[in-house]
């Protein structure tokens, strides 16, 4: 079942290169401490800096070092539809178990547009498909009428992640929905209301850092449990919202090298923290011990 904690994981990069050897220590830390499953080639990832043989190559590594240990969702979705139906493929051959396709950015679609959109892609594949609605990011929102639609007229279309911060949208779609399609929260800040009106999970950049502690809030969700779920989350929003101090993946990044976890390198235009949150970033893990 699509449901659970998933690491957005980040791609660490040395000398301009993909870094396997901090890419292979990655994954294993998820194992190890309990993550549901890992998205590959999310926002969080950097993936449109990444070129189609860099994507490829990671894909492959990365598959092959998970080995079917955790349900794998690779992010497969452009503004072009020839490019996200071929990357969709591509994910479906690897053995990817969902495929994250986000609503089309820039070109501003209409909801009919949409909706054709991700029924021409599930026409032409046959993985599950996770629609990724980020307005702040593609500067359209996919309303929760064109998701239910979606979401009944093909059971391939498995879920979404949610990231509009809209909770009326939100719970339109959880109620509305077929049984079994999930609504997962795409913002660590709304993990804890999204789960409370009917969410199935997250797709987290916080898990990047805290994969047994985000794992056990969802959990805690998943069961029923909100009165200490609600502490969870009340403990954990600092570093919630400390990771969106700058443009994600920024913060977290900058959070994993301070942990030993991979070099600090970017690709522009992304680039370092400020001087100032550097500071502040730093006593943050201090005080969640993580430093």
């Amino acid at each position: 079942m699509l449901q659970g904690s998933f690491v957005a994981l980040v791609t660490p990069f040395k000398h301009g290169e993909v870094d396997y050897v901090a890419l292979e220590r990655l994954i294993d830390f998820h194992l190890e401490k309990g993550t549901d499953g890992i998205v590959l080639l999310g926002t969080t990832a950097e993936a449109s800096s990444l070129a189609s043989d860099e994507r490829e190559a990671l894909l492959l590594f990365a598959m092959q070092r998970i080995n079917h240990r955790v349900p794998v969702i690779i992010g497969t979705g452009s503004n072009n539809f020839n490019h996200t139906l071929a990357d969709t493929k591509q994910a479906q051959e690897l053995g990817a178990d969902y495929a994250l396709i986000i609503t089309p950015y820039y070109v501003k679609p209409t909801q009919k547009g949409m909706e054709e959109y991700f029924l021409a892609i599930a026409e032409k594949t046959n993985i599950p498909i996770v629609i990724y609605n980020v307005p702040g990011r593609t500067g359209v929102n996919i309303s929760s009428t064109t998701v239910v639609k979606l979401a009944r007229e093909c059971s391939q279309i498995a879920g979404i992640k949610e990231a509009s911060g809209n909770l009326i949208q939100a719970t339109e779609i959880v109620r509305d929905a077929p049984e079994g399609f999930a609504l997962l929260s795409g913002e660590d800040a709304m993990n804890f209301p999204l789960m409370a009106i009917g969410g199935k999970g997250c797709i987290s950049v916080t898990a990047n850092i805290i994969p047994q502690e985000m794992s056990e809030h969802i959990h805690t969700c998943l069961n029923g449990d909100f009165i200490t779920a609600a502490k969870q989350h009340q403990h954990l929003l600092k570093l919630h919202q400390t990771m969106f101090i700058e443009t994600n993946p920024i913060p977290v990044k900058e959070a994993l090298h301070m942990m030993g976890m991979l070099e600090l390198e970017f690709r522009l235009p992304m680039c370092p923290l400020m001087d100032n949150n550097r500071e502040i970033l730093h006593n943050v893990l201090s005080e969640y011990k993580l430093i």
